[in-house]
C-alpha cells in the first residue's frame, strides 16, 4: 500500500522545496517568451540524459542506455534519441563578444585607467604621438570591425557618451550591465548555471568550497529597501571593479603557459519585493 504521508509537501525532503521556489523565476522567463512545457519537458529531458551520461559514469565502464535509464527514470528508446542529437549551446555572436572584452580591457588594464582607477575618456581617434585612444582599442581587440561601427552602436545602446571634445567616455556601470538582449541571454545562462553550479559544490562538501554569500534582511519600509538597494550597487560596482582590474593583470601573466585554460566568474546581484503573507493575500 502507498504510503500516503510520502506525497505531502511537508513529507518532501528540504531539496524538493527548495527546487519549487526557485523555479518559479524560471517559468516566469519562459512563459514571457512563450516556451510552452512541452519544450521546456524536452530541454530538462536532454539535461537529464547529459548529465548522467557524463557525470555519472562508473569507473572503467561504459556509460549504457540503461545505466541512464535507471539513473533518470527516462524510457532507454528516449535516451537512445537524445544521446545522438548535436548539443546546442549559447553563444555570443561575433560582435557582442568582441564588445564584452573591450569593455573588460577599458574597465581593468591601467592603460585605460586615471589614477583613482576608473576608465579614462578616450580620443575617438588615434593620434600620431600614440597613446591610447578608443579607434586604436578596438583595433588592438579586431580589425573586423570599424571603430566606428562600434562607437555608433554603444552611443545607441547608452554605453559611451561623446563629448565636444570628440572623446568617448564610457558609462560608470557600462561593463556589468549588458545593454544587448543578445547579451543579457547570454549572462542568464552562463552566470545562473555558474551560481548554481557553486552552490551544488558547496552542497555537495567538496573542497574547498567556492564563495556563494548573501545578507538578507526583512522587516524593512520600501524607502529603506530602495536605499539598500542603491547602496548596494555602490558596494557591488567597487567590488566588481576591483576583481576586474585583478583578472586583466592576473590574466597577461598566464598568456601563453600550458595550463591557463581555467575560467572564473565574480558577481553580485540585488534583490528586493514586498512579502506577501496570509494577512496581505486576505486584503
Amino acid at each position: 500500500m502507498k504510503n500516503q504521508s510520502s506525497s505531502s509537501p511537508d513529507a518532501q525532503p528540504p531539496v524538493i522545496s527548495a527546487i519549487r521556489y526557485l523555479l518559479r523565476p524560471l517559468i516566469r522567463l519562459l512563459l514571457s517568451h512563450g516556451i510552452s512545457f512541452q519544450v521546456f519537458s524536452e530541454l530538462v529531458k536532454a539535461a537529464y540524459v547529459k548529465v548522467a551520461e557524463t557525470e555519472f559514469r562508473l569507473a572503467s565502464k561504459a556509460q549504457t542506455d540503461s545505466r541512464i535509464s535507471l539513473l533518470t527514470g527516462i524510457h532507454r528508446r528516449e535516451i537512445s534519441r537524445l544521446r545522438t542529437e548535436p548539443a546546442t549551446g549559447i553563444n555570443l555572436s561575433q560582435h557582442s563578444s568582441m564588445s564584452a572584452l573591450l569593455l573588460t580591457i577599458w574597465s581593468g588594464d591601467p592603460e585605460y585607467l586615471d589614477k583613482h582607477g576608473s576608465p579614462v575618456p578616450l580620443p575617438r581617434l588615434a593620434n600620431k604621438e600614440g597613446g591610447p585612444s578608443f579607434e586604436a582599442m578596438v583595433q588592438s581587440v579586431s580589425k573586423d570591425f570599424r571603430s566606428r561601427v562600434v562607437l555608433d552602436e554603444w552611443l545607441r545602446q547608452g554605453i559611451v557618451t561623446l563629448d565636444g571634445e570628440d572623446r568617448v567616455h564610457l558609462a560608470s556601470d557600462a561593463f556589468v550591465q549588458p545593454q544587448d538582449t543578445e547579451e543579457k541571454i547570454f549572462y542568464l545562462g552562463q552566470n545562473i548555471h555558474d551560481h548554481l553550479a557553486a552552490t551544488v559544490h558547496n552542497l555537495a562538501g567538496y573542497k574547498p568550497p567556492f564563495l556563494e554569500r548573501c545578507v538578507y534582511y526583512d522587516k524593512l519600509s520600501a524607502d529603506s529597501a530602495k536605499e539598500l538597494e542603491e547602496y548596494s550597487r555602490l558596494a557591488g560596482m567597487r567590488a566588481l571593479h576591483s576583481v576586474n582590474k585583478r583578472a586583466v593583470e592576473l590574466q597577461k601573466h598566464d598568456h601563453g603557459q600550458l595550463d591557463a585554460v581555467y575560467r572564473t566568474n565574480f558577481g553580485v546581484y540585488n534583490f528586493s519585493e514586498a512579502e506577501v503573507t496570509d494577512e496581505t493575500s486576505a486584503n
